[in-house]
């Protein structure tokens, strides 16, 4: 299995993925609220972490996920009018694990638990400026590149 290691730095709203071929960058959008551990603050966390988990691989390019399952439905703007009020998770997801206890795993501010993910969302969403409810999101063809480049566990550093 490949060594491969993602930099997120939210100063930036850029995420790096450095493979042992080759550096990938992308455009990201980070939360509104700013850096935050704590569970309920809509913000994202500092610090280590790691993918946990992977959902998505063979999903249509925007597939929609709501509790990480696919609806079976993907999204248009048709389906956005209909349903406003929803942050949408599209085409995959990464789903992060904290690994320093007390700053972004276990207790308050464990990051699992606070459901932080990198992932998919509508193409019509800008990048570059902290817009999530604490999330890492990218857009569809990113978020499917950076997916299958990654291996589970691949580590996930998020710095200010």
């Amino acid at each position: 299995m490949t060594k491969c290691m993602i930099q997120v730095n939210i100063s930036e709203q850029s995420l790096y993925l450095t493979t042992p071929d080759d550096t990938f960058h992308y455009s990201i959008s980070t939360a509104k609220k700013g850096i935050g551990q704590a569970f309920g603050s809509e913000c994202t966390p500092i610090g280590r972490h790691y993918v946990r988990a992977k959902m998505g691989r063979a999903a249509d390019i925007n597939t929609v996920f709501v509790a990480r399952r696919s609806t079976g439905e993907i999204y248009s703007s048709e389906l956005a009018e209909r349903y406003p009020e929803r942050d949408w998770i599209l085409s995959r997801i990464m789903w992060l694990c904290g690994t320093e206890k007390g700053k972004n795993r276990l207790g308050s501010v464990d990051s699992m638990r606070r459901f932080i993910y990198i992932h998919g969302t509508p193409d019509s969403e800008p990048m570059g400026i902290p817009l999530s409810h604490g999330c890492i999101r990218m857009r569809n063809s990113d978020i499917i590149q950076l997916f299958d480049l990654t291996p589970p566990g691949t580590c996930v550093d998020i710095k200010l």
